[in-house]
């Protein structure tokens, strides 16, 4: 029997962590606690310059570093180290895996983010294994290991192009059969196989994307603050199809979702092979 995948794909910063990542630690010890400052310098230069806000924030993390720290990747790391999770991310990953497994379905688990890939990458949930891959802006370090300039930059349009090597299996970022067509039969993990978690505007094209094709979108809101603004917007104009407090503790509203869509993707799975196999035997 063909093996069924699921993929659920992550926004990092509100979505796992309740803050942005660089606010957790960054910001204070190489700009002061004006966090919001920070931000404004950023949006500032984006701005006036006509640039990529995300190629903003970096090129202000770099100088504001400057005479503070050495900015490396083992400097951002351990700020990624001290990034706070959510309620039950640590353990959501084994649990759904787990669960997956029980109903036949393969559950991997994928970051697509605006935030640093060095610093998602010195969580305790990276070093642990969990994600099968990370999608997220990050820097070209020198033979010394300083950052001196952006290599990949992952903003809310071009989030889209990696669902896109998901489902195709082609994941790296720089494999140019992303374009190779594939038909419906051979796509590793086609998009009504998809999640796609988010918290912000900044996740609606890919939100977008996952729900027009069949797959599943779900908003997510701080549990501690309980705002439902920003989801209840998102569910009014279509952007997704269910919202959950961002609490992934066992027997939380999250789990309970995540655990329908598992065994639904098991059951539709049998019907779309059921599918295929009659087109199969009509040719």
């Amino acid at each position: 029997m063909e093996k069924t995948v699921l993929a659920i794909c992550y926004d990092f910063d509100k979505t796992l962590s309740p803050d942005d990542m660089q606010a957790q630690g960054f910001i204070q010890d190489n700009y002061g606690d004006d966090i919001g400052k920070f931000w404004e310098m950023t949006n500032e230069l984006a701005t006036n310059n006509d640039m990529d806000q995300n190629l903003a924030y970096m090129y202000t993390m770099k100088e504001a570093s400057y005479g503070n720290m050495l900015f490396n990747r083992k400097s951002l790391e351990e700020y990624g180290a001290k990034v706070e999770l959510f309620p039950g991310v640590e353990s959501w990953f084994d649990r759904i895996n787990k669960f997956g497994k029980e109903n036949g379905v393969e559950v991997e688990h994928y970051i697509i983010s605006s935030g640093l890939k060095e610093m998602i990458e010195g969580t305790k949930l990276a070093r642990k294994g969990v994600f099968k891959k990370i999608y997220a802006s990050s820097f070209y370090f020198d033979e010394k290991g300083m950052a001196i300039w952006p290599a990949q930059v992952v903003n809310y349009t071009n989030k889209t192009q990696f669902l896109f090597r998901i489902e195709k299996g082609v994941l790296d970022v720089n494999d140019p059969a992303v374009n190779t067509y594939y038909a419906p039969d051979e796509l590793r993990v086609p998009f009504r196989n998809m999640v796609y978690i988010g918290d912000s505007a900044t996740d609606i094209p890919c939100m977008k994307l996952v729900n027009s094709y069949g797959g599943h979108s779900i908003g997510v809101y701080n549990p501690d603050t309980k705002d439902k603004s920003k989801v209840y917007d998102m569910i009014r104009e279509n952007r997704i199809r269910y919202f959950a407090a961002a609490d992934y503790s066992e027997g939380s509203e999250m789990e309970l979702l995540m655990k329908r869509i598992i065994s639904r993707t098991a059951m539709n799975e049998e019907l779309e092979r059921a599918h295929f196999e009659c087109q199969r035997e009509t040719h």
